[in-house]
């Protein structure tokens, strides 16, 4: 099959070894973005298979009309960026694997950098450090102090592994169904979400986008939080409320947010005020780029696109598409 690969920034996969399973494929691997519907349907003329790196790409109606040869998407996880409606229309199949029991190593590792450099203030430090100033201010030791955890889900979870190695404190806070799960199994749950956001000193939140979870995490919610705490969102920035942020650092409350994902991405702005907040800690989207990670996404991606060649396809999300064909 011929199969476009999209926004590999730093043309990564050809050098992990799951990229061998492409072997017997034409492939294309585009590494410089564009969101242009015009650029992307010159460039995807041909493709029969689109590989999709993440959410970086929106594919929409107006490309899938455009694009006569593609037959299959291959991606992995949620695909709100995908829709999937003219995915349908246009005989497209849509194939993702969910993959419900496997925890995201990269994102949780992630999460716990964060908590970690809030704690320590390490930018901070280091900008004080490298302005000739030596110490800027006082950390705070993760031992004893509490951790709330917001979603009850895989990532979430082994951050908790983590807390629990350094001493902390955990509570959750989840859906109705989140916390009847999270009672089950033992874990201990904040007396109500007030508490949650007022007595947490880290709050990480974890999770998934959708029309239900949308602006979940309101400004009231932010400025109940301690001006001690620190305030974690690798999840999407989509759950927190419009203005927030920006609502709580004009308040203090909560005193540091540490955040890897942002409304506009990628973040090309440079002055961005929220970026360039002395309370804000920001790396762009990184949870889920380690080598490591990608490769056992990968993996998943091209045994889609093989399954497909062999006319015996996996995970499919439209599988009318299949049925009808």
């Amino acid at each position: 099959m011929k199969v476009h690969i999209l926004d590999d920034w730093f043309d990564t996969l050809r050098t992990l070894p799951s990229f061998s399973r492409l072997s017997g494929h034409d492939v294309t691997v585009w590494t410089n973005h564009t969101e242009d519907v015009e650029v992307l349907a010159e460039r995807l003329q041909e493709a029969e298979a689109l590989v999709l790196f993440r959410e970086r790409t929106p594919i929409t109606e107006a490309l899938l009309t455009r694009l006569p040869h593609l037959k299959l998407i291959s991606q992995r996880s949620v695909y709100p960026h995908v829709d999937v409606a003219a995915c349908t229309a246009n005989n497209v199949l849509l194939c993702s694997n969910m993959h419900s029991g496997t925890p995201s190593i990269a994102a949780s590792e992630l999460t716990f950098a964060l908590i970690l450099a809030a704690a320590r203030q390490i930018p901070q430090q280091m900008a004080s450090l490298r302005a000739g100033h030596w110490q800027m201010g006082v950390g705070q030791t993760l031992a004893g102090r509490r951790l709330g955890l917001y979603g009850y889900g895989r990532i979430a979870k082994q951050v908790a592994t983590y807390a629990e190695a350094f001493g902390m404190k955990l509570w959750w806070w989840a859906s109705e169904e989140g916390r009847a799960r999270a009672a089950a199994e033992g874990a201990e749950l904040a007396p109500s979400r007030a508490a949650f956001f007022a007595e947490s000193d880290f709050l990480s939140l974890h999770v998934r986008l959708k029309p239900a979870t949308r602006g979940i995490i309101t400004a009231e919610d932010l400025l109940s939080m301690k001006a001690s705490a620190s305030f974690i969102n690798t999840s999407r920035s989509g759950l927190v409320a419009p203005g927030a942020l920006q609502a709580a650092l004009a308040a203090g409350r909560p005193g540091r947010l540490a955040l890897d994902v942002f409304d506009t991405e990628p973040m090309t702005d440079a002055d961005d005020p929220l970026v360039n907040h002395p309370a804000v800690i920001a790396t762009p989207h990184i949870g889920y780029v380690t080598e490591d990670e990608l490769d056992m996404q990968f993996s998943d991606i091209y045994d889609q696109i093989n399954a497909y060649a062999a006319q015996a396809p996996i995970h499919m999300i439209n599988p009318e598409v299949w049925d009808a064909s």
